[in-house]
């Protein structure tokens, strides 16, 4: 049976379910696919030294064996908070406007990408599946090649891919898209990311699109395809009917007497269309002055990617709007916004969803958003929540039944607010089934899955691809 070796910038160490700052869903699919085949988990630490050496740090835990390597302070400086966090990261998300040129950034992520390669390419055996994930990395599959890996490699790209007239605007743009058709399988979460990477493959680099999403390059065949990703589904409603979920339902329930509740949970990031979203829940402060001590707004917001400026300018703007907000509507024993700057084990997070009558997901651009779905797998179906939804999230194709906005629109999330509020239970009920469906149906087992069905390629015999099947109780 194929190994998989699993690579990405950041390497999850499997916890215990429910623990303070448990791995999400994603790292949960990732390791039980990787106990399933013996697989390997490499990527960086997260650790620095003052010299890079190529040290491997391999560890085992529940079942899963990872390696790492540690990276120097000019490498996580350029390659991490350089180019992926100030050049591509803004970029994939449409801000231009933020999006950070410099030479240096470049050769950092070209440099840490070469230190993946040599590093990680002693750990492949001729039979593995490689499947490395995100922006990060995208040229890591060309690096292999160069070093003579012939194995089937896959590339997940977990952010939204943008329009070629934007992609443009990168600096040697070609060279970076060129480096990633040494992939076997480029997966992306949604169509729309599809089709923007192919209209680039067909306007700037002339190649022709087969109707089933293949490319051919170089006498290579490239699967292009959307998988889009889901929650772990079977783990998460577990643990929203846990004890530590109904006591952080209860808890929050009771600290806001009787009010009505909003909840957003997102990184502190201005891809997640924060400040939009404040300033859209004054205007329905405003606009309803009869609700107006009567509906709390419930936001955590751990923080993220401190060190890049752009991030603490988005600390203090909401810090700012917060004030503003609750010195206009706050009296004594009630503040309208509760403004949270940390993070939740997943199963207190569960127990909050079901604690708000409405969540507030509202991001200006995504490539998927999880918390989306993750709201709706933790209502109580007898008297579920409604879904707000940016059209804009990745999700929001999936999830045609949530009440669908504008984010940038701050009149219409406002009054989308008040129609959410005052939905009848009836209609709540069946948006809520209809939704809870295509999370339950497409979960991250289904999406995981299906990439690596595809990453086995058309030569798979039906016996290596029974042999891929996971086991869902891993």
């Amino acid at each position: 049976m194929s190994r998989l070796i699993v690579i990405s910038n950041r390497v999850s160490v499997p916890k215990a379910a429910g623990a303070a700052g448990a791995q999400g869903g994603l790292a949960v699919a990732l390791n039980s696919a990787l106990r399933e085949h013996r697989g390997i988990w490499f990527g960086w630490s997260g650790q620095e030294v003052e010299e890079f050496t190529g040290h491997l740090d391999m560890q085992r835990n529940q079942g899963v064996t990872t390696a790492t390597i540690d990276l120097e302070p000019q490498d996580i400086e350029e390659y991490y908070n350089g180019y992926a966090n100030r050049t591509l990261w803004p970029l994939f998300h449409y801000r231009i406007d933020l999006t950070e040129y410099d030479r240096n950034f470049g050769e950092g992520y070209e440099r840490v990408n070469a230190r993946f390669a040599d590093s990680v390419r002693p750990l492949i055996e001729p039979d593995d599946l490689v499947w490395v994930h995100d922006y990060h990395l995208l040229p890591l599959g060309s690096l292999l090649r160069a070093k003579g890996v012939k194995n089937r490699m896959g590339l997940f790209l977990h952010t939204p891919w943008p329009p070629t007239r934007l992609l443009v605007s990168l600096p040697f743009h070609e060279r970076l898209v060129e480096s990633m058709l040494a992939y076997n399988v480029i997966g992306f979460q949604t169509e729309e990311w599809l089709n923007s990477f192919l209209h680039y493959l067909e306007k700037e680099m002339g190649l022709p699109i087969g109707e089933d999403g293949h490319v051919e390059y170089q006498g290579r065949k490239i699967l292009c395809k959307a998988f889009p990703i889901g929650i772990d589904f079977k783990e998460f409603t577990e643990g929203a009917n846990s004890d530590e979920a109904k006591e952080a339902h209860d808890k929050l329930k009771a600290s806001v007497r009787g009010r009505k509740m909003l909840i957003g949970v997102d990184r502190l990031d201005y891809s997640k269309g924060l400040g939009e979203r404040f300033e859209s829940f004054g205007r329905f402060l405003a606009d309803n002055p009869e609700q107006a001590s009567q509906v709390v707004l419930l936001q955590i917001a751990p923080p993220s990617r401190g060190d890049v400026a752009s991030y603490q300018q988005i600390r203090e703007d909401l810090e700012r709007k917060t004030g503003h907000i609750n010195g206009a509507y706050a009296d004594v024993a009630f503040v309208p916004i509760r403004y949270v700057n940390r993070g939740y084990p997943r199963r207190q997070l569960a127990g909050f969803y079901r604690a708000a009558e409405v969540g507030l997901v509202t991001p200006l651009r995504d490539g998927m958003n999880l918390v989306a779905k993750e709201y709706i797998a933790a209502q109580d179906p007898e008297d579920p929540g409604v879904l707000i939804l940016s059209q804009f999230a990745g999700s929001a194709l999936q999830l045609k039944d949530a009440l669908q906005v504008n984010p940038h629109s701050i009149e219409h999330v406002s009054e989308t607010i008040k129609l959410a509020l005052a939905m009848p239970l009836e209609e709540r009920r069946r948006r809520h089934e209809a939704l809870y469906d295509s999370v339950r149906d497409t979960d991250v087992v289904y999406w995981r899955e299906e990439f690596v069905r595809a990453l086995f390629g058309e030569e798979a015999t039906p016996d290596t691809r029974e042999s891929l099947q996971i086991d869902q109780t891993a």
